[in-house]
């Protein structure tokens, strides 16, 4: 064997070796392991980053990397943690926590219920400048501890919105959108300068409803009046002996010092276990008596015809998952958890028409979580129950479609489009031409046909008319 060949023969069998060590990682990570949990623990709940609905693990990158948490999973994690008796108590680590509003009182809602086994729940923020939401969930808490030289902004709602319609009439870019009705403000901030009367008060509405459920849950938990509470906010800001003297922290404390807090007597030394790590404990195993099987499928992002994409969910898929959830006999009832903006209209009633036919067999119950608007709605319709939370965005009965135009920004530009057409319309959605009047009038009138076939879906399932249905919708 000559030189060049025997280092082929050694790359090759170091690339062989490392190929079999990166699959002996993955499959040994792949297969599950018991999760010890010591007899005097507490669970710690990190809430920072971005809190999803749930959150599945097929990549390489999850199996290495491990799982993000999801709100299923700190769902399910709660209710382990309350029959469990190694758990003593629960501890959430608060940082910036991106989540919305209907996702944070669902996740209150099941601190609210864990707190019922009579184990303490202990909050604990180091510096949270902008924690409105955070502090709402944290409000719950036996006790709230913060760093000694933290700070804590609970300061009210506020929210900007950015109109591009004069950065692109100046750019050359017309945004030609046609919307059923006037509260179907999704693409206004290309097609208005700012806020129209509808858009306004659409959305100061939403925020105040928000906000008025906010603080006045608050000021109950921290045993305020809401005048009190309300005061405090308009206040602000609090550095850590204010915000006890203000009553919205109990203690200042470092965080290796939460034990002191937690009034378990006959316990020195507790271990921590993470949600995360918790999350693969076995609910039998925790505690948790079996029951009848419930099917929960997910219908989370942008609904689109056909089979899921990144962030869409697609109705073929959909449908697959439905179809074997009924066709499974041990499952009796099956929960769709509804998360999305919206999407296409046919794929909407395609998963429609599915639950609809899947509710003939079996119940099927619909739970939105922070949004279910548009064709989030239109899919819920096919549920025998709708069940939401008090924060949840949903409604958006309305319908929307356009395109942006680029043809006086190529002009500009100096560019010349040429065009070959086989057919009169042909070219009605060509990025390059802006809509005739005809092609308004027709596209305008395709959006009337499927507004009136939403009304009359939202009517038929709530027991409502279709003036009724118009009423309260108009893209609302």
């Amino acid at each position: 064997m000559n030189k060049k060949a025997a280092w082929l023969v050694i790359v090759l069998f170091f690339v062989i070796l490392g190929g079999l060590l990166i699959f002996s990682l993955i499959f040994s990570n792949l297969s599950p392991r018991p999760i010890k949990v010591a007899s005097n623990s507490y669970l710690e709940i990190q809430l920072t980053g971005r809190l999803e609905e749930y959150v599945s693990s097929t990549s390489v990158a999850d199996v290495l990397q491990g799982r993000a948490i999801s709100l299923f999973d700190t769902w399910s994690n709660l209710r382990k943690a309350a029959v469990d008796p190694r758990i003593r108590a629960v501890v959430l680590k608060f940082g910036l926590l991106d989540a919305d509003w209907a996702k944070i009182e669902e996740l209150r809602q099941a601190l609210l219920e864990f707190k019922k086994s009579g184990k303490p729940v202990i909050s604990y923020f180091e510096e949270s400048p902008e924690a409105d939401k955070e502090y709402y969930l944290a409000s719950v808490s036996d006790r709230i501890v913060m760093h000694p030289l933290g700070w804590l902004g609970v300061n009210g709602l506020s929210s900007y919105v950015l109109f591009f319609k004069n950065t692109l009439d100046s750019l050359g870019i017309r945004a030609e959108f046609e919307q059923i009705a006037e509260y179907k403000t999704a693409y206004n901030q290309f097609t208005e300068a700012g806020f129209t009367p509808a858009h306004r008060e659409m959305t100061e509405s939403i925020y105040q409803d928000i906000f008025d459920r906010y603080w006045h849950q608050m000021a109950v938990a921290r045993h305020k009046t809401p005048e009190e509470m309300r005061s405090l906010i308009d206040q602000g800001f609090f550095q850590g002996k204010e915000a006890v003297t203000a009553g919205l922290v109990d203690a200042l404390a470092y965080e290796d010092q939460l034990i002191d807090f937690m009034n378990l007597k006959d316990i020195y030394r507790l271990e921590k276990i993470s949600n995360e790590k918790y999350a693969a404990v076995e609910p039998a195993s925790a505690g948790l008596k079996g029951g009848k099987t419930i099917a929960l499928i997910f219908a989370t992002g942008t609904i689109i015809s056909g089979e899921e994409q990144t962030l869409a969910l697609g109705s073929d898929t959909f449908t697959r998952w439905l179809r074997a959830a009924v066709n499974d006999n041990s499952i009796r009832a099956i929960i769709v958890r509804v998360d999305s903006p919206g999407g296409s209209a046919v794929g909407s009633d395609i998963i429609y028409h599915e639950l609809t036919e899947a509710r003939k067999q079996k119940p099927v119950i619909i739970s939105m979580s922070g949004l279910a608007g548009s064709g989030g709605y239109w899919l819920a319709l096919g549920g025998q129950e709708i069940i939401a939370q008090p924060q949840t965005l949903t409604g958006s009965i309305g319908v929307i479609a356009g395109k942006f135009s680029f043809s006086q920004l190529l002009e500009k530009l100096g560019i010349k489009v040429e065009k070959i057409n086989i057919g009169r319309e042909a070219d009605a959605f060509s990025l390059y031409k802006e809509f005739t009047p005809e092609e308004k009038e027709i596209l305008h009138q395709e959006l009337n046909s499927t507004y009136r076939e939403f009304l009359e879906r939202v009517a038929a399932a709530r027991n409502l008319t279709v003036e009724e249905v118009n009423r309260v919708g108009r893209g609302r």
